[in-house]
């Protein structure tokens, strides 16, 4: 472990939010984000890896959160046409159980 990574609150909602902002840019890929997250991961001491978790599993649950209050905000105006987009084509979280059964949990993203 050559470098040290922060893993404070404000750390890992920076990340998660420079990566959400480069996607919207269209300056990284879907796979530039996984292949930086899983980078980004290594990286961290394994000591520190719960804190991390928990820090990066309440900014996406919160991330998320403000994308559908968005997105439910904007079916209610009158002048904003909602086309059905199809549902395999969106990205979504999903909670999984905690490792070895306990009650963590843990959030993957599928397609």
């Amino acid at each position: 472990m050559g470098q040290e990574i922060s893993v404070s609150y404000q750390a890992v909602k920076s990340k998660v939010y420079r990566l959400i902002d480069s996607l919207v840019e269209d300056a990284k890929t879907q796979g530039d984000v996984q292949e930086s997250m899983k980078r980004w991961w290594k990286h961290i001491h394994p000591a520190d890896r719960p804190v991390a978790r928990k820090h990066l599993l309440s900014v996406l649950n919160k991330s998320n959160a403000t994308l559908g209050a968005i997105c439910e905000g904007l079916t209610g105006l009158q002048d904003f046409e909602i086309h059905q987009v199809r549902a395999e084509s969106v990205a979504r979280l999903h909670t999984l159980p905690g490792e070895n059964g306990n009650s963590n949990q843990r959030m993957k993203a599928s397609m």
